[in-house]
C-alpha cells in the first residue's frame, strides 16, 4: 500500500485548511502613544495598548483576531541604559522575559512570524540599525503563562553588520513558511539578504545581488498584496520595482523608477504601499529638517509607460504636520499616521498636554485602487479615540497570504515532512569581539541533562560546565577573555545527542 499518497493529501488539505482559517492574524495593530486599532468588526475601531514608540512595532493575533502579543520599542527603557524592545502580552503588560531585546528607535526594525511547524511558537526577528549591529531573533511560546506566554530564548544573533531600516517578511509560497528580508548598510552594495523559516527552523542565509547598489539606511522593501511585485524605496530616492517569486525567494527583472540622489536631495522616500490591486503604489515623500520643509503622499501608476511621469500629489503637509508611515489595512483601505511638532516641546515622547488632530487621527485613503482624486483620499478622519501617533505603524506582513495555486510550489512535497521528521536541535554561536563573548544559543534540545565544551583545535576541553535546559531551549553569554586567537569548537551535549559549532575568536 502507498501510504505517502494519502499522508500528501492530508498535508495538501492541511495548507487549504490553514489558509481558509488563518484570515485574522493581522486584525488588530499596536502602535503610537498607546494607540491600537481593531479591525475584527469588519471596520476599524479605535483601541488602547502599552506601545510607546515613534517607530518601531509589530502586533499579531491568533486566527480568530484575538489579540496574542505585540511589541515595541520603548524609549524609556533606553534612556535607562538597557536593550530598549520590550514584548507585551494580550493583558498590555511586558510579558515573562519580555525585557532587554535588542532594538533601537528606527521604523521598521521588528517583525513577528509563525513557526510554520509549532502551533504555539512564534519568531520576532529585529535588527540593529545604529545599535545592537545585526539581525537577530526571539522565541515566543504562547503555550505558557496560561496562554500569556513567555519570551523562551532571545537575542539570537545571525550577522553582526550594520543592517538598513527596512526589515520585512513574505510567506512563503507553500502558504505556510516564510521569507525574511533585509538590506546592509554599512557599505554600498546590491544584495538583498534572506533567510527562509521553515518546520526545521530558520535557513542559513541566502543573498543575491540584482538591482541598484546603495548604502543607504533607510531601505523599505514593499510587497503587493498578491505576493509577485516588491518596490524598494530609500530615503535618497531610489525606487526600483521587481518582480518577486515566491517559491525561490528570488527578485527579477528591476524596473528603476528614480535613481538615487546625491545632495541636494528633492525625494527623500519615508514609506510606500500597493493599492489592493498592486496597480498603484503609494508613497510618502518625507519633510526633514535642513533637507525640505514640506512633506507629500504622492500615487503613482504602475501600468503608466512612464512610471515615474504619473506621480499625482494627494496630500501635502509640513514640519509641524509630517506624515510617516502608510498601511494596507485588512479593510483595502490605506491607512497614513504623521507627528505633531511645534518645535516647543518634545515630539517624541509627547508630554501629557499635547494633543492635536495632527497626533490624534489617522488619515484614510478609502478607494487605494482609483486614480487621482477618486482614491479619496480623507486626512485626519480616523479617531484614534483619545490616544496619540507618531511616525510608525505596526511592521506587520501578511499574515493570510495564500499558497501561491497552480504554482511548482502549492503543496508541502518536502521528503523529510513526508517521513514526519521531527525538528532536531539547533545550536548557533557567535562571537562578539568588543564584548570578548561567546553568544550560545540551542533550540529543539532532546534530553533534560547534559554538558557545555569548548574545545580548542588541539583537541583540549578548556571550558566546561552543567547544561541548564529549559523547555527545550539552553542560552548562555560565555566570557572568552584569556582565550588565545583561534578556532574553538563548541559542543552542546545532552544524554541523547550531541551537537557542535566552530567559533573564531579574533
Amino acid at each position: 500500500m502507498n501510504l505517502i499518497r494519502p499522508l500528501f493529501l492530508i498535508l495538501a488539505c492541511s495548507i487549504i485548511a490553514y489558509g481558509v482559517n488563518a484570515q485574522k492574524r493581522g486584525n488588530v495593530w499596536c502602535f503610537g502613544h498607546e494607540a491600537a486599532i481593531n479591525f475584527n468588526s469588519g471596520f476599524p475601531v479605535a483601541d488602547s495598548s502599552s506601545v510607546i514608540s515613534r517607530g518601531s512595532c509589530a502586533s499579531i493575533c491568533d486566527t480568530s483576531g484575538e489579540l496574542l502579543f505585540y511589541t515595541a520599542y520603548d524609549t524609556i527603557v533606553y534612556i535607562s541604559g538597557s536593550d530598549p524592545v520590550r514584548v507585551y502580552s494580550s493583558g498590555h503588560q511586558v510579558m515573562s522575559n519580555g525585557d532587554s531585546i535588542k532594538g533601537g528607535g528606527w521604523y521598521n526594525e521588528l517583525v513577528i512570524i509563525p513557526d510554520p511547524g509549532v502551533a504555539n511558537k512564534y519568531y520576532l526577528f529585529n535588527i540593529g540599525v545604529t545599535f545592537d549591529l545585526g539581525i537577530y531573533y526571539s522565541v515566543v511560546d504562547m503555550s505558557l503563562n496560561w496562554g500569556l506566554g513567555e519570551v523562551t530564548q532571545k537575542n539570537v544573533q545571525l550577522q553582526n553588520f550594520k543592517c538598513s531600516d527596512g526589515l520585512t517578511a513574505i510567506k512563503h509560497g507553500n502558504g505556510r513558511d516564510w521569507w525574511v528580508f533585509f538590506r546592509r548598510w554599512d557599505s554600498p552594495n546590491n544584495t538583498y539578504y534572506k533567510y527562509l523559516i521553515t518546520p526545521t527552523g530558520i535557513s542559513n542565509v541566502m543573498m543575491q545581488n540584482i538591482g541598484s547598489s546603495t548604502s543607504n539606511g533607510f531601505a523599505r522593501m514593499e510587497f503587493s498584496k498578491n505576493g509577485d511585485k516588491m518596490m524598494l524605496c530609500t530615503v535618497e530616492g531610489l525606487m526600483e520595482f521587481y518582480d518577486f517569486d515566491r517559491c525561490s525567494g528570488l527578485l527579477d527583472n528591476p524596473q528603476t523608477i528614480f535613481p538615487e540622489q546625491t545632495a541636494p536631495f528633492t525625494r527623500l522616500f519615508w514609506s510606500g504601499q500597493f493599492s489592493p490591486s498592486g496597480n498603484l503604489f503609494y508613497t510618502v515623500i518625507a519633510a526633514i529638517p535642513g533637507f525640505s520643509d514640506s512633506c507629500y503622499l504622492v500615487q503613482y501608476n504602475l501600468d503608466s509607460p512612464n512610471i515615474a511621469l504619473s506621480a499625482d500629489t494627494i496630500f501635502v503637509g509640513t514640519l509641524t504636520n509630517s506624515v510617516g508611515a502608510i498601511k494596507l489595512g485588512p479593510d483595502d483601505k490605506i491607512y497614513l499616521t504623521g507627528t505633531y511638532n511645534n518645535f516647543v516641546t518634545s515630539s517624541y515622547p509627547y508630554p501629557d498636554t499635547v494633543y492635536t488632530i495632527y497626533n490624534s487621527y489617522l488619515g484614510v485613503i478609502n478607494s487605494p485602487d482609483s486614480i487621482g482624486i477618486a482614491c479619496d483620499f480623507q486626512p485626519y478622519s480616523f479617531y484614534l479615540g483619545g490616544k496619540r501617533t507618531y511616525y510608525g505603524l505596526p511592521n506587520n506582513p501578511d499574515y493570510d497570504l495564500p499558497a501561491l495555486a497552480g504554482s511548482p510550489c502549492d503543496t508541502l512535497v518536502s521528503q523529510n515532512e513526508l517521513a514526519g521528521a521531527a525538528a532536531v536541535g539547533s545550536l548557533h554561536v557567535f562571537y562578539h569581539s568588543e564584548w570578548n563573548k561567546a553568544f550560545i544559543n540551542a533550540s529543539n534540545l532532546k534530553g533534560k541533562t547534559g554538558k557545555l565544551l569548548v574545545y580548542d583545535m588541539q583537541g583540549k576541553v578548556v571550558h566546561s560546565e552543567p547544561l541548564l535546559i529549559q523547555n527545550g531551549y539552553y542560552t548562555r553569554d560565555l566570557s572568552m577573555i584569556g582565550r588565545a586567537d583561534g578556532m574553538y569548537m563548541v559542543v552542546v551535549e545532552t544524554e541523547q545527542e550531541r551537537l557542535v559549532k566552530k567559533v573564531l575568536i579574533d
